[in-house]
């Protein structure tokens, strides 16, 4: 992984556009930095657009939509995305969601919690609709990514798909993640084939469920908090942060606008 400050202005100054993760990302022990959430208005109002992609809840991407100065908010780990659009609040789903069984990932709930001693479902569940988030880290005890690993497993071993964030471990029904959804909603809202312009557009991100966006966009960035990762995943990004968290983040905003 390269410095951010690395990037070239050519590079930068293509740039149309933001996605970014949120915990971790973000935040800094858990809370939305004044820096961080300063850095999503210098881009809107830089003319970028602004895309948190996130693990969290559908409820938390209603709130998102209308209050964050975003152009829209990609949740559950790319189950759905929302944005507003005429005062609306629209919603898009993902064409895989079709899937989901809820008996199911309720079966496995009840495995994951007799197997990882410590265990617990997310206290943000009740506001979720197609997913099961299960806390290893968000709240005490800190289980370490060992029981996250473990809990991954279980999701997998039950034919489901399962992602590790920072505080986190999602597992879902249905071929979908971060990625294909971000694809979907850039063609349905904005005409946009990311295939083709992903170069156009940055990602920045600190996890492992933000694997399959580090590898996809050429000029991904990691805050340096994605490094007590780096031997649970393959693909990293492009460049890093000095700073972790919200002030990484904010970090790389400077860079970007300065550059272009």
């Amino acid at each position: 992984m390269q410095p951010f400050e690395s990037m070239p202005r050519q590079v930068a100054r293509q740039i149309v556009g933001v996605f970014t993760d949120i915990d971790g990302t973000l935040t800094d022990d858990g809370k939305l930095s004044a820096n961080a959430y300063l850095a999503l208005w210098r881009l809107a109002e830089a003319g970028l657009k602004v895309v948190p992609v996130t693990g969290r809840p559908a409820g938390w991407c209603d709130a998102i939509a209308r209050q964050w100065p975003v152009h829209a908010v990609v949740g559950e780990n790319g189950a759905l995305a929302f944005y507003e659009e005429n005062g609306r609040l629209e919603r898009i789903y993902h064409r895989a969601v079709a899937a989901r069984d809820p008996k199911r990932l309720e079966a496995i709930r009840a495995v994951i919690l007799r197997e990882v001693p410590g265990a617990r479902v997310a206290k943000d569940q009740p506001y979720r609709q197609f997913d099961l988030a299960i806390d290893f880290r968000e709240e005490p005890p800190d289980l370490g990514l060992e029981a996250a690993a473990k809990i991954k497993a279980v999701f997998e071993r039950h034919g489901a798909h399962a992602k590790i964030s920072n505080i986190h471990v999602n597992g879902w029904l249905g071929d979908y993640d971060k990625l294909s959804m971000v694809k979907q909603l850039a063609a349905q809202h904005w005409g946009v084939d990311l295939d083709r312009r992903a170069a156009r557009y940055l990602f920045c991100g600190d996890s492992p469920n933000d694997e399959p966006m580090f590898a996809f966009f050429p000029n991904a960035c990691g805050v340096a908090n994605v490094q007590s990762f780096k031997t649970q995943m393959t693909r990293l990004p492009k460049y890093v942060t000095r700073a972790p968290g919200g002030a990484g983040f904010a970090e790389m905003v400077d860079v970007l606008l300065a550059r272009r």
